[in-house]
């Protein structure tokens, strides 16, 4: 969008400094209108008997200082973490500012290239462990959705309880815990954005636009249809 070949952008994370910057050279600044709200789900193997963990051990697992379940309350299996690449997008990089504090990922995380194949390895691996997008991760049968807690034993699930098991899944599939996001006791929300160009010029228009309409109750029903939370 900053290079002109966009009107308007969406982005599941905000605008980055360098990114402002980029566009203030180029003639225009940006505007960042929340329209819809998502959350990170932890996703594990289902057969992984644990009832939750803290934020800061999923820090501590994608560090490396935490490699063994036992280590947060679990069986004693080690811990297999996956993660799409920085360069992938902007879930990758929320997780890495927001969750890790900025630090690298451990050398134990092994990249994959997209949630699909990451749940794959999660199904066949009783001591992996993979975050996505909320709406990707919940209504999947072949994984669980870990409650997250900012204190240890004070857990939120990103899913409605009671949770659905696998072996009643497809037929039902669990749903996000849309209250937990909304008033922001889940620990991982973020908003979702629609980026405008303020220039002045028809690509503005539109972009104000397409975020009016997202923000009307017909938009906020169709993002809610989509598998995200309505921000209104």
């Amino acid at each position: 969008m900053i290079d002109g070949q966009l009107a308007f952008a969406q982005s599941s994370r905000p605008v980055l400094d360098q990114e402002l910057s980029r566009a203030q050279q180029r003639g225009f600044s940006l505007k960042q209108i929340p329209v819809a709200i998502d959350g990170l789900a932890v996703a594990v193997n289902p057969n992984l008997n644990i009832t939750g963990i803290t934020v800061e051990q999923l820090k501590s697992i994608y560090t490396g200082k935490i490699n063994n379940w036992s280590q947060v309350g679990g069986p004693n299996i080690p811990i297999k973490p996956y993660s799409r690449r920085i360069a992938d997008g902007g879930t990758v990089e929320l997780f890495v500012q927001d969750i890790l504090g900025g630090q690298a990922f451990s050398s134990n995380v092994e990249f994959i290239s997209t949630t699909t194949q990451a749940l794959q390895k999660l199904a066949g691996s009783p001591g992996s462990i993979y975050y996505a997008s909320a709406p990707e991760v919940i209504p999947q049968c072949s994984i669980k959705a870990l409650p997250l807690g900012r204190t240890q034993g004070q857990y939120i699930a990103p899913y409605q309880e009671p949770s659905v098991l696998p072996s009643e899944c497809p037929g039902k599939r669990n749903k996000l815990n849309i209250e937990a996001f909304q008033s922001r006791k889940y620990s991982i929300t973020r908003n979702l954005f629609v980026v405008v160009k303020q220039n002045g010029q028809t690509e503005q228009q539109a972009g104000v636009a397409y975020a009016d309409l997202l923000l009307t109750e017909q938009g906020q029903e169709l993002i809610s249809q989509a598998g995200f939370v309505k921000i209104r």
